[in-house]
């Protein structure tokens, strides 16, 4: 869209609100709101706010910054209208205070750079991401809680799947703001959802993730419901997952893991890529999988990958080959969970891939048995590695391996290590339920 383009919409819409959206290190989106008096000079790049008030910016000192709108993300908010009057919303890139210079904090500033060298090897990043959620109850004060009335299970129908009336505004709005949503459905779990929207390019997903579930949370919460990605809610369940199928395409528009001589139709792309994802998916995991609760996900018997394995057709492998072929031939990567920063995410696995197909690395042979039935002996002898089992050890690879520190950048890396250390060592002296049931009244 051109700026004209926007202005003639916000005339036809009657926008009197306009928000300045943009995402921090750990993925949260923050926005500046203003009135309809403000919209032409926030569209020239000219809005300014104060960095220092965001985790993981900059220092007080360095506080004033620029808000560079993509003109791409703009839309009119669905829920928004109130007495004829709307608001919209736009994307926008963190700049200096200079005004010219990008920040390298800006999680998608840092998307763009990681894209562009890509782009030098001749490639571009085609991502489709399955971003799990639970919707539960909220108490008499609108606090969350864990409970839901839905006892439905996969690809259940209603009147089990209590949570369909609510997925289904969530896609009608999803539809209004330009999604092409292709599927949806109940999840494993009691509670839990899942709807597809159509793959895109990278910076297209990461915005369309970020915004997909900010609706999902705006509309649950229409319906007395509490949406939250938080990858392990409840114990004994399957915990929420963000399989993010990827690909990369020529800059001729040819899908690059495609050879239709070849097994299983892939490339030789396309195994330096898997090989990249496998080398460095330990390291990678701090940031496709952020939290504490991240790891209480990625143990064997709930579907989640724990091993670092790639098959065709095994779901207990890291890595997925989907059937499909043609343009639709992609890697899936089983391990995120929706609590990451898509941005950071999306940066960490093509610089991983990238490193493969730099270095043509060799794919080993897939695994087409259920790891999970494997004993550790024939795991070792077929040299398929474990996922961290906690959030430290997964820092501890992350911070140890030079791949990390060139798809963040020293700023983001640097904020983030710190951050991550901060929330390890908080949840590691805490006292938890878990301890007072076990050991309080015997000791």
């Amino acid at each position: 869209m051109t700026k004209q383009e926007i202005l003639d919409l916000v005339d036809k819409e009657n926008i009197h609100f306009f928000r300045l959206q943009f995402i921090d290190i750990f993925g949260f989106m923050k926005n500046v709101a203003i009135p309809r008096s403000q919209i032409e000079k926030a569209l020239d790049g000219k809005m300014m706010f104060d960095g220092s008030s965001i985790d993981g910016f900059v220092r007080i000192n360095e506080s004033d910054m620029y808000l560079k709108p993509d003109y791409g993300t703009f839309v009119v908010l669905p829920w928004r209208h109130l007495d004829g009057r709307g608001a919209a919303r736009i994307i926008c890139d963190v700049y200096k205070s200079d005004g010219r210079t990008p920040f390298e904090g800006c999680p998608r500033v840092n998307l763009k750079r990681i894209l562009g060298e890509a782009e030098k090897l001749g490639y571009t990043m085609n991502v489709g991401p399955e971003c799990e959620f639970f919707l539960f109850r909220q108490d008499p004060e609108g606090r969350p809680t864990t409970v839901t009335q839905d006892v439905a299970g996969y690809f259940d129908v209603d009147p089990a799947d209590e949570g369909i009336a609510c997925r289904r505004e969530i896609i009608e709005t999803l539809e209004q703001m330009g999604f092409e949503i292709e599927a949806s459905h109940h999840e494993v779990a009691e509670g839990q959802h899942e709807i597809n929207f159509k793959y895109a390019d990278a910076i297209t997903c990461a915005d369309n993730t970020v915004t997909y579930k900010w609706v999902v949370k705006t509309i649950a919460k229409k319906y007395g419901l509490h949406a939250t990605f938080m990858p392990k809610p409840v114990f004994g369940i399957n915990g929420s997952g963000m399989h993010t199928n990827q690909s990369l395409f020529t800059l001729d528009g040819r899908n690059a893991f495609l050879d239709e001589s070849a097994d299983l139709q892939l490339s030789d792309v396309a195994r330096q890529y898997i090989a990249g994802i496998m080398k460095h998916a330990r390291s990678f995991s701090a940031v496709t999988n952020p939290l504490v609760n991240s790891y209480k996900r990625l143990v064997a018997g709930y579907e989640a990958p724990v091993y670092v394995a790639w098959s065709a057709s095994n779901r207990s492998a890291l890595v997925r080959i989907p059937a499909a072929r043609g343009a639709s031939t992609r890697v899936e990567v089983r391990c995120p969970d929706p609590a990451c920063n898509p941005y950071l995410a999306f940066a960490m696995m093509l610089s991983c891939g990238l490193d493969g197909i730099r270095n043509k690395l060799q794919v080993r042979a897939s695994t087409d048995v259920d790891i999970f039935e494997m004993t550790p002996v024939e795991k070792v002898e077929q040299g398929i590695d474990s996922m961290p089992a906690n959030l430290e050890e997964a820092v501890n690879e992350f911070e140890a391996n030079p791949i990390s520190r060139q798809a963040l950048g020293e700023h983001i890396f640097t904020k983030y290590v710190a951050a991550k250390r901060k929330e390890w060592d908080e949840y590691r002296v805490a006292v938890t339920d878990w301890e007072l049931e076990k050991y309080l009244a015997i000791y």
